[in-house]
C-alpha cells in the first residue's frame, strides 16, 4: 500500500512543478523537445509512429505530428476504448481529424479501415507525470499505456518527450512496468537501455 501512495505523492508533486511552467517557457522547451525528437536516428529511419494528443500542461506532440505527416509517415494516436479500459489505436492524415474525447484529450475518430495495430509501429512517443533516468515511468494512474504496451509483440523504441521538471530521483516499479528505452527534455536526451 505505502508504495501506491508514494507514486501518487510523486504524481502531485511532478504534475504541480509541470503545470508552474511559464507559457512562454513552455514554448521554448517544447520547441527544444520538438528539435531533439525529431533528430533522433529512430525518428528519422521510423514509418509509422504512435503519438499521444498533448493535453493540459503535457509536452506540444502537435507540431512532431505535423512533422511527421509532413515527411510522408504515417501519423497514429490512441483512442480510449472505456468498456474494454484499453487504447485502440489509430492512423490521421490531418491534426483537424481529432475531436476532443476521453477527459477532453483529442482523439481520432474510430474509423475501421484507419484502425492499426501496436507491431505496425516503428516507434511509440509516450505521455507520463515523471521518469526516472532507468527509465521508469509514472503515469496518470489509469493504466492505459501499461496495458498497450504489455501486447508488443516486438522490440519497439518507446521514447517520452518531458520538460527537465518531470525527471525524478527514483519512480518505484512493478515486474510488469513497460520502461521507455529513451527521454527527451529540453535540455538532453538520456539513453535508459540496460540500466
Amino acid at each position: 500500500m505505502r508504495k501506491n501512495s508514494n507514486k501518487k505523492t510523486l504524481r502531485q508533486e511532478t504534475l504541480l512543478k509541470r503545470d508552474a511552467i511559464p507559457e512562454n517557457i513552455k514554448q521554448e522547451k517544447d520547441a527544444a523537445i520538438r528539435q531533439r525528437l525529431i533528430g533522433l536516428p529512430e525518428f528519422t529511419k521510423a514509418k509509422t509512429i504512435l503519438f499521444y494528443a498533448s493535453f493540459r500542461s503535457e509536452v506540444d506532440t502537435s507540431g512532431m505530428i505535423k512533422i511527421t505527416l509532413g515527411q510522408g509517415k504515417r501519423a497514429v494516436l490512441p483512442k480510449v476504448d472505456k468498456e474494454n479500459k484499453r487504447l485502440k489505436l489509430y492512423e490521421i492524415k490531418d491534426m483537424n481529424e481529432l475531436a476532443q474525447g476521453y477527459m477532453g484529450i483529442l482523439e481520432p475518430s474510430a474509423s475501421k479501415e484507419r484502425l492499426t495495430g501496436l507491431d505496425d509501429m516503428d516507434l511509440i512517443i509516450i505521455p507520463g507525470a515523471a521518469f526516472d533516468a532507468s527509465g521508469n515511468r509514472l503515469g496518470y494512474g489509469a493504466g492505459f499505456y501499461d496495458r498497450l504496451l504489455t501486447g508488443m509483440k516486438k522490440i519497439i523504441p518507446v521514447i517520452a518527450p518531458a520538460y527537465e521538471e518531470q525527471i525524478v530521483e527514483k519512480i518505484p516499479s512493478e515486474p510488469h512496468d513497460v520502461k521507455v528505452s529513451k527521454i527527451v527534455t529540453d535540455k538532453r536526451v538520456i539513453e535508459c537501455e540496460g540500466k
